[in-house]
C-alpha cells in the first residue's frame, strides 16, 4: 500500500516430492503426526474464471474439517482487473468457490480481494477487503457467513465518511464468536495522509469504524496503518501496525477492553532497536483477554532489516526484543518476520525468513512458558533450498507445542515449490513438499499464503501455483 517494508505476503503452496527416495506417504508419517493431503485447485474457480487467473490470500478453520477461505480472481492473466472470491469447506470437502455475494454492485472499478478470513464457529465467519467503485476509489468491505451461508458484502459502515480520499482497505479480522468480531485497516488522503481504522461487529451488526484512538497525537508524519488484529473473547482484542513521527515509521500497540479501543502506544522497547526508523508490527495473536504476542520488523543502526517480538501480559506490553538466535543465522544483514500465533497464553510459535550465507532462508522461532528461545533453520529446508530463496509466510498454532507452517523454497532448477512443516510436542519437524503441487505446479511458482489449524494436526492452507501455461492458479490442502 504504502511501499514500506512487509513481512511475506505470499508464499508457497505446499507440494510432495520425494525425500531420501521414500514417498509423499511415508514422508507424513515420518513426521510423527497426521500428514498432509493432496493440494487441489479451488473448486469451482475454473468456472468463475476460464482460462483466468486466482489467488487464495487468507484461510481460517473454526474446527477441523470446516473452514473457509477467500481471496481473488481474474479473467486475463496480466489484467488488473479481479473479483473477490470465498470458498468454504464443510465436514473435509471443500465445495465450490463463489464471487462474494453483494460485489457485483461494489466492484464496479473491477479490483476486489478478500484480504482476511476469519471463523469462529463452523460455517459462521467474517471476511473483508477492498474494491475499486465507479469512481476509482478504493473502499474497504466486509462480509459474514452465517450458518454456512455467505450474505451480501458491504460497505465498512463509517468509512465514508473518514475516507476522503478514496483509499481505503480493510487488512485484518478476528472473530471471538460468531457475530462477534473486530477489524481493521486504513484510509486517508492528499491532506491527511494514511491513517489507521478499527471497526467492531456486535451481535451480527458491524458497527461504525473509527480512527485508531491516539494516532492523531502519535502518526505525525500522515502514514498510519493497521496490519493485523487478533481477538481473544468478543470486545478483547488487541492491533498493531505502524504509524510515521518526525523520523520515520514506528511501531504501535492498541488494544479493545470489554468493546472500547483504547489509545495506540508506540511498541515498549522499539525505541532502543528502530535507530534506522522503519518498524512495524506485521502479525498479532491472543490466547486470552490481555495475554497476546506480536512480532514486526524494524531497521537497525546499520541500516539492516531485523525481526522483533513483543508479549502482552495481563492487559500490559512488555519490552520488544530482537527475535532470540537470528543474529547469529543473519549473516546477510537482514531478516523480516511472517506471522505469529500462539496457541495458549506465553506459548507462540513464530517464523520468516533471513539472508545466510547460502541465501535466503527460512526460520522459525517458539515460545514456552512465556520466555521466546532461540530461532532456528527450518529443519528439512536445507536439502530443499537448493536454489537458496526461502521463506515461511504463514504459521497457525492449535495448541502450545502444536503448531503447523508454509512457505515457498527454490529447488535446484530455480523453481519455486511449497513446503510444510509441522511443530509437534514442541518440537519442529522436518519440512517436506507438499502433496499435489508437483503436478499441479508446472510453472513452477507455488506459494502458501495461509495456514490455519483447528486442533493439533488438524489444519488447512492454501495458496498459488502457476499452470502449464504459467497462469497462477489458487490451491487449498488439508491435514487430517
Amino acid at each position: 500500500m504504502d511501499g514500506r517494508i512487509r513481512a511475506i505476503v505470499a508464499v508457497a503452496a505446499v507440494g510432495v516430492a520425494s525425500l531420501a527416495g521414500g514417498s509423499a506417504g511415508a514422508q507424513a508419517t515420518s513426521l510423527g503426526g497426521p500428514g498432509w493431503g493432496a493440494a487441489i485447485e479451488v473448486p469451482g474457480i475454473p468456472a468463475l474464471a476460464p482460462g483466468g487467473y486466482a489467488a487464495i490470500t487468507s484461510v481460517s478453520c473454526a474446527s477441523a474439517g470446516n473452514c473457509s477461505a477467500g481471496g481473488n480472481y481474474g479473467f486475463r492473466p496480466g489484467s488488473p482487473a479481479t473479483e473477490a472470491f470465498v470458498v468454504s469447506q464443510i465436514g473435509g470437502t471443500w465445495h465450490k468457490a463463489i464471487e462474494v455475494p453483494g460485489t457485483a454492485a461494489l466492484n464496479r472499478g473491477v479490483q476486489a480481494e478478500i484480504t482476511s478470513v476469519s471463523c469462529a464457529s463452523a460455517g459462521n465467519c467474517s471476511a473483508g477487503g477492498f474494491y475499486l467503485d465507479g469512481s476509482s476509489r478504493f473502499q474497504a468491505f466486509v462480509v459474514s457467513e452465517v450458518h454456512g451461508a455467505w450474505h451480501k458484502a458491504i460497505e465498512v459502515p463509517g468509512s465514508a465518511a473518514l475516507d476522503q480520499g478514496g483509499s481505503a482497505a480493510l487488512d485484518s479480522v478476528s472473530c471471538a464468536s460468531a457475530g462477534n468480531c473486530s477489524a481493521g485497516g486504513s484510509y486517508g488522503n492528499s491532506s491527511i495522509g494514511t491513517q489507521a481504522f478499527v471497526v467492531s461487529q456486535i451481535d451480527g451488526t458491524w458497527g461504525k469504524a473509527m480512527k485508531v484512538p491516539g494516532t492523531a497525537a502519535l502518526n505525525q508524519g500522515r502514514e498510519a496503518e493497521l496490519g493485523s488484529v487478533s481477538c481473544a473473547s468478543a470486545g478483547n482484542c488487541s492491533a498493531g501496525g505502524s504509524y510515521a513521527n518526525s523520523t520515520g515509521p514506528q511501531a504501535y500497540v492498541v488494544s479493545e477492553v470489554h468493546g472500547t479501543w483504547h489509545k495506540a502506544i508506540e511498541v515498549p522497547g522499539t525505541a532502543a532497536l528502530n535507530r534506522g526508523a522503519l518498524a512495524e508490527i506485521t502479525s498479532v495473536s491472543c490466547a486470552s483477554a490481555g495475554n497476546c504476542s506480536a512480532g514486526g520488523s524494524y531497521k537497525d543502526g546499520s541500516g539492516g532489516f531485523q525481526s522483533f517480538v513483543v508479549s502482552q501480559a495481563n492487559g500490559t506490553w512488555d519490552k520488544a526484543i530482537e527475535v532470540p538466535g537470528t543474529a547469529a543465522l543473519n549473516q546477510g544483514g537482514d531478516d523480516f518476520p511472517s506471522e505469529v500465533s500462539c496457541g495458549a497464553v506465553g506459548n507462540c510459535s513464530a517464523g520468516g525468513f533471513y539472508l545466510g550465507g547460502s541465501g535466503q532462508q527460512a526460520f522459525v522461532v517458539s515460545q514456552a512458558g512465556g520466555t521466546w528461545h532461540k530461532a532456528i533453520k527450518v529443519p528439512g529446508t536445507a536439502a530443499l533450498n537448493q536454489g537458496g530463496s526461502a521463506e515461511l509466510g504463514s504459521v497457525s498454532c492449535a495448541s502450545a507445542g502444536n503448531c503447523s507452517a508454509g512457505g515457498t523454497y527454490a529447488d535446484g532448477s530455480n523453481n519455486e515449490q511449497a513446503f510444510a512443516v509441522s511443530q509437534i510436542g514442541g518440537t519442529w519437524h522436518k519440512a517436506i513438499e507438499v502433496p499435489g503441487t508437483p503436478a499441479l505446479n508446472q510453472g513452477g511458482q507455488a506459494k502458501i499464503t495461509s495456514v490455519s489449524c483447528a486442533s493439533a494436526g488438524h489444519c488447512s492452507a492454501g495458496g498459488t501455483y502457476a499452470d502449464s501455461s504459467g497462469v497462477i492458479q489458487a490451491f487449498v490442502v488439508s491435514q487430517t
